[in-house]
């Protein structure tokens, strides 16, 4: 992205600069740009948007792009173009597992630990059985929102007290970008190294 490679040089050239007080960058100046993140319909099959993940790892693998790492979630928008949900890789691990293994146990069941012949050929059975299934049938809600102008502090905040990965980013009301925790990460790694 042509964006984050600028920032990349402006940042370097400015640490050169004697002197140099470095002002703190916003949630648009480390965010991926949404024409840089991955983005499916809420009417997508789950096999499409797992294909679409797939490809943000294989693209960067392929590129050596300077974005660090692929994208472990998709966003997730309705007909009308506005922000429906997420879907995680997580979301994928909880929608593959059979809703019986989230029921209730009765208190002398705890104990009691399925066979190896239970487990066989169930999760490729799931997996098969959840790629016809619609993304909006499996995904989570809308992640939080902050915007363009926030500071990296406010976004480490809420990231760490909501116990999130991501955050939105808007400008107006309109979704313009994504911050993954990954981001802050290297922007820490930016200001020590």
């Amino acid at each position: 992205d042509i964006n984050l490679l600028a920032s990349k040089i402006n940042d370097a050239y400015t640490s050169m600069a004697e002197g140099a007080v470095r002002a703190e960058k916003k949630a648009r100046d480390i965010m991926i740009h949404i024409d840089d993140y991955t983005t499916v319909k809420v009417d997508d099959s789950v096999k499409e948007a797992v294909q679409s993940v797939k490809q943000s790892f294989e693209s960067i693998i392929a590129s050596s792009r300077l974005m660090e790492t692929g994208h472990r979630s998709v966003l997730v928008f309705d007909k009308n173009r506005e922000l429906a949900g997420i879907l995680s890789i997580r979301d994928l691990i909880e929608a593959v597992r059979p809703a019986y293994l989230s029921a209730p146990k009765p208190s002398m069941a705890d104990s009691i630990q399925y066979s190896p012949i239970f487990w066989s050929g169930l999760f490729t059975n799931q997996v098969k059985k959840m790629a016809d299934k619609r993304v909006g049938d499996i995904m989570s809600g809308a992640p939080l929102t902050v915007d363009e102008e926030s500071n990296l502090m406010e976004m480490a905040d809420l990231m760490f007290t909501k116990r999130v990965r991501r955050l939105v980013v808007t400008s107006k009301g309109k979704v313009v970008g994504v911050v993954r925790e990954q981001e802050l990460f290297f922007e820490m790694a930016n200001i020590i190294l």
